[in-house]
């Protein structure tokens, strides 16, 4: 491998099918990549008539007892009937090594985008939600990150900022306009002491374990009307990003269109979530400050993935002025959006 070779690029079909052989998995050749930024994720069908879910992780982005933990969460998740598909055990661990390279391998699970303009899809997707929160309340993590200020926003700020990431023509006010985004947030008390300071008997909110990333393309929906070994309903897919974190961040990436639209789509969510567990109101607040800094840690990592060829190809529009600016428009849209009152449900 040269210096100037991104690792993904040794990554050939031949190493994955001879990855795949060195835990007792013999493919037929037939083998497609599937959508991933972050990791490299192939379909490989086998020899045996069967197909295989197969993940390679980047390196150096998490540490074997940070991936080892989010197979544990999996884990435990399975064997509380929650439908999240997890990855099989091979050679005595859900984690192996071929080459430079970590993987894993899970069942091969079809479905479609859910349909979340339809309130009882919302519901059962609540449901399962509070089922995933109620086991990651049972303990914390121990080597994982928890989703906070310092990491996705300060951080993510300042990596732009010292590696000249922002055109000269717009660094000023994305810099002036970032800062005062995450002042903003700093003034919520989940991510202050606020709370204690003006009401020390006031019980915090609860930080417990998250999927992470709970956006539309990591549920999959099988239809109701499909046999029931099939398990219709939804299911949950890559907890690569699992955290720590309050539970709403699972929630308000399912809600989109105006505020009536998302209160109502919130309230198909939080319907279904209390059948199982209660939902604490006050983190309603911390939804569009979750949502900020969001926009400018996708930033960062987007700056920081650009040497994986993937990236420029995927992503032509990173990096412009143009860009930039529209990152200032939607930073100050957030501003706006956090001074004022919350959803209700």
């Amino acid at each position: 491998m040269t210096a100037s070779l991104h690792p993904f690029e040794t990554l050939t079909p031949d190493l994955v099918m001879d990855a795949l052989a060195s835990v007792g998995l013999y493919g037929d050749g037939r083998l497609m990549a599937l959508s991933s930024y972050e990791n490299r994720v192939y379909q490989a069908h086998l020899e045996d008539g069967g197909a295989v879910v197969a993940k390679f992780y980047r390196p150096q982005r998490w540490s074997d007892e940070q991936i080892l933990e989010e197979h544990s969460f999996s884990a435990e998740l399975m064997a509380a009937e929650v439908p999240v598909v997890g990855p099989l055990t091979l050679k005595g661990s859900t984690l192996n090594h071929f080459g430079d390279f970590a993987f894993s391998v899970s069942p091969r699970r079809g479905g479609r985008p859910p349909e979340l303009d339809d309130p009882d899809v919302l519901e059962w997707v609540g449901r399962f939600l509070a089922r995933i929160h109620a086991v990651g309340a049972q303990r914390p993590f121990v080597s994982r990150p928890a989703l906070d200020m310092q990491s996705f926003g300060i951080e993510s700020r300042e990596w732009l900022l010292a590696h000249e990431q922002v055109p000269l023509d717009v660094q000023t006010l994305w810099a002036k306009t970032s800062q005062d985004a995450i002042d903003t947030i700093a003034s919520c008390p989940y991510f202050s002491d606020l709370t204690a300071r003006f009401d020390p008997e006031a019980e915090p909110i609860d930080t417990i374990r998250l999927h992470g990333d709970c956006h539309p393309g990591n549920i999959l929906w099988t239809p109701l009307d499909a046999p029931a070994g099939a398990m219709p309903g939804p299911h949950f897919v890559d907890l690569d990003d699992a955290r720590s974190g309050p539970a709403v961040q699972d929630l308000w990436m399912l809600l989109s269109g105006d505020r009536p639209q998302r209160t109502r789509q919130l309230g198909a969510l939080v319907d279904g979530y209390e059948q199982f567990r209660d939902f604490d109101r006050r983190e309603l607040a911390l939804i569009e400050p979750l949502r900020t800094l969001r926009l400018i840690h996708y930033s960062a990592w987007l700056a920081r993935r650009w040497a994986d060829p993937t990236f420029p190809i995927n992503f032509p529009w990173f990096g412009s002025s143009d860009y930039w600016k529209g990152q200032v428009q939607m930073l100050q849209d957030q501003i706006e959006a956090m001074q004022e009152e919350p959803l209700v449900v």
